[in-house]
């Protein structure tokens, strides 16, 4: 009898023992087609949204009227959506066998099948050298500092991921560096609370992920990703107090002393509502173990999202800036 392929996650209340998910099959590519649908797929195109970090430094520092600097801040950004994709695919690629038992992970162009292992390699390198070029045509202190977010990325692949802790630290690092990234592609000094700000944000959204992941996972940690037996409830859960608490202090600091102005403390509310608004999603909901889906089909999120841009340069434009 074969064994339901369900994804919805196990309750937390249920005294019975979890599915166990087989390994998944992997299916060639059906056609041309579908082989181009997940070389596209398989860079995971969603992800690139986590780069809007590197717009941080042209805003923030008040060159967004600036076209020069805008090319050299979307060159950069292009330069980190190319090499984060060249690192997803190596990381896809080496957990292939840990996703092909992950309820939705299966789903992964790699581990599927569809795309395979000797494709992903070529496209790998060619995004790797795409992103390079980029990076060096803007500076080669950005090129610099691309290879250390890639460097970042592959050790977590190698070895921290295995490491209880460190895993989520490391993600957060490259956050940091795409940070840094949008202040040195335009020659500008990137602003230490800035920099604080974008560590905390990181660690939160990646303990909210660890705490989505272990409700989703529950009792098949040994089966898919080791890591996670490493965690507990209770342990996430005050990470998340910790986190959370540092993402909207280090924010209203970097208001009233890093910012161009202090007015920008009138974005505070709508920081704050989208973290809180986040930290139930995960903890009534049962989501977060994929940050990037349930904040774009989070409507009050998104509406949240959207009402902070434009009061950050309403601000921005309109309020006096600082002597």
């Amino acid at each position: 009898m074969s064994v339901p392929e369900s994804t919805a996650p196990p309750s937390q209340d249920s005294g019975a023992p979890p599915t166990v998910l087989p390994p998944h099959v992997p299916q060639g590519p059906s056609g041309a087609a579908d082989l181009f649908k997940a070389v596209i797929q398989g860079m995971r195109p969603k992800q690139w949204a986590k780069n809007v970090f590197v717009l941080a430094a042209i805003f923030f520092s008040m060159n967004f009227r600036n076209l020069d600097m805008w090319v050299s801040t979307i060159a950069a950004f292009a330069s980190f959506s190319m090499l984060a994709s060249a690192g997803y695919l190596f990381n896809d690629a080496n957990d292939v066998e840990a996703d092909r038992r992950h309820p939705t992970k299966r789903r992964r162009a790699i581990a599927s099948g569809r795309l395979p292992l000797k494709v992903a390699y070529v496209e790998m390198v060619a995004l790797f050298a795409i992103g390079s070029s980029l990076a060096f045509a803007v500076s080669p202190w950005l090129l610099a500092i691309a290879w250390l977010y890639l460097s970042t990325t592959l050790s977590y692949s190698f070895y921290f991921k295995h490491i209880v802790i460190l895993d989520v630290m490391f993600l957060s690092a490259g956050f940091i560096w795409r940070a840094a990234a949008g202040a040195v592609a335009i020659d500008v000094d990137a602003s230490p609370w800035l920099l604080t700000c974008t560590a905390f944000v990181s660690l939160f959204f990646g303990f909210n992920k660890r705490r989505g992941e272990l409700v989703m996972m529950a009792g098949r940690a040994e089966t898919t990703r080791k890591i996670l037996a490493e965690y507990t409830h209770n342990l996430v859960v005050e990470f998340q107090a910790i986190t959370t608490s540092g993402t909207i202090l280090s924010y209203a600091l970097y208001c009233v002393l890093g910012s161009p102005t202090p007015w920008l403390l009138l974005t505070l509310p709508h920081v704050m509502y989208m973290v809180f608004r986040y930290m139930y999603l995960v903890s009534a909901k049962n989501e977060g173990g994929a940050p990037d889906e349930t904040l774009f089909k989070d409507i009050p999120i998104l509406a949240a999202g959207v009402l902070y841009g434009l009061t950050v340069v309403s601000v921005l434009v309109l309020a006096p800036l600082r002597v």
